[in-house]
């Protein structure tokens, strides 16, 4: 059984009896771009993460996968807001917290010691004058470990306990400064520091990007080794289908702002129900067999600035009808595969959809 397999099968038991650690409803992410235009990045997204889980998020480049990981972190730029919807996150006491009504301080404190996030850019993460020790400690320093302030010895030790579980040796890491670690370590030291107060959500922005495929090869080792021993819940943000098979159990497909499909991996991979899904795997080569007739997706995607009515993706899509044009589908239940599960898709004719490598797309 694979590792997906495996926490798909943990997965089951959580969606039956477990409440959401996180549960967001209906968010809107609004950039403002001028005096009195906006745009809105995210739009009514809503889903449950339930304990242990690993949710990816694909689609891609602009379709407001990486606006969403800032949105549940509340780490957007200055012109950024969420003007509506909720995001209730339950943390290790148990109680429910709304992310949206935190104020500065318990912001502060909820971030790191209940949800963290590790973002694609590690070198721009590091403050470049300051050694890693010292960064860790900061971080370490900022928060109350046991309901009290960490000596150095604890930060020392914890720092230590994280570079070891990352494949990193202290003695060669702690004293270095950024430059002076290789773009693989340097993504493994920023998984180390974002796993320090042992956070109960871990989000990851793209953190295989511009690594050559040995060190991806090693940082998905590390993730799925982190997992299985700390039980963190993950969101990992990705344009890598492959990726998303191996390190998530649920898959959210996102187009234009909006989740158009969620599924299991396999329901997902093997069942697509939006064409929009449907194209991106019939896009990907196979590792292995002969290789298939590959179709890019047609076109590009629409402007957030000027959205066309109805559907966002009927221009590309050799499903539209004119009813397309009218009708913006909300996400409708479709029977899983695997009982327990739920699988939905936005699309008033997923019936039609066809299979991986099946798939019809329009023409360019």
């Amino acid at each position: 059984m694979t590792m997906a397999e495996t926490t798909m099968t943990a997965a089951k038991s959580d969606v039956n009896t477990e409440t959401p650690i996180l549960s967001v409803k209906d968010l809107v992410v609004r950039y403002t771009t001028g005096s009195k235009s906006y745009l809105d990045a995210v739009r009514g997204v809503s889903f449950d993460l339930y304990p242990g889980q690993s949710l990816a998020l694909v689609g891609e480049s602009g379709c407001g996968k990486t606006t969403l990981g800032l949105g549940l972190l509340r780490l957007l730029p200055r012109l950024g807001s969420v003007p509506s919807g909720s995001m209730t996150f339950v943390g290790k006491n148990n109680k429910p917290v709304d992310v949206l009504k935190l104020g500065t301080a318990a912001l502060r404190r909820w971030r790191w010691e209940e949800a963290a996030i590790v973002f694609q850019g590690a070198m721009n993460s590091f403050n470049p004058v300051l050694r890693i020790g010292e960064q860790m400690a900061d971080t370490m320093k900022a928060h109350l470990i046991d309901g009290h302030k960490p000596s150095k010895d604890e930060i020392l030790d914890k720092s230590a306990e994280m570079l070891r579980a990352v494949r990193l040796e202290p003695k060669q890491v702690l004293p270095s400064y950024p430059h002076e670690l290789s773009g693989g370590m340097r993504q493994r030291v920023l998984i180390a520091m974002s796993l320090l107060l042992d956070p109960r959500l871990l989000i990851l922005d793209e953190p295989t990007t511009a690594l050559d495929i040995l060190t991806q090869r090693a940082i998905v080792d590390v993730l799925g080794e982190l997992r299985e021993r700390l039980g963190f819940t993950m969101i990992f943000i990705t344009h890598d289908l492959a990726l998303a098979a191996e390190l998530a159990d649920r898959v959210a497909t996102m187009y234009a702002g909006r989740i158009i499909e969620t599924g299991s991996v396999r329901d997902t991979f093997q069942n697509p129900r939006h064409p929009y899904t449907a194209g991106l795997i019939n896009a990907v080569p196979p590792v292995t067999g002969d290789l298939p007739n590959l179709a890019s997706i047609p076109g590009s995607p629409p402007s957030l600035a000027t959205l066309p009515k109805g559907c966002a993706f009927r221009d590309r899509c050799s499903y539209a009808e004119d009813k397309c044009a009218e009708i913006d589908p909300e996400l409708e239940m479709i029977e899983s595969r695997l009982a327990g599960l739920s699988h939905t898709a936005a699309c008033i004719n997923w019936q039609q959809v066809h299979s991986p490598r099946e798939v019809v797309t329009a023409d360019a």
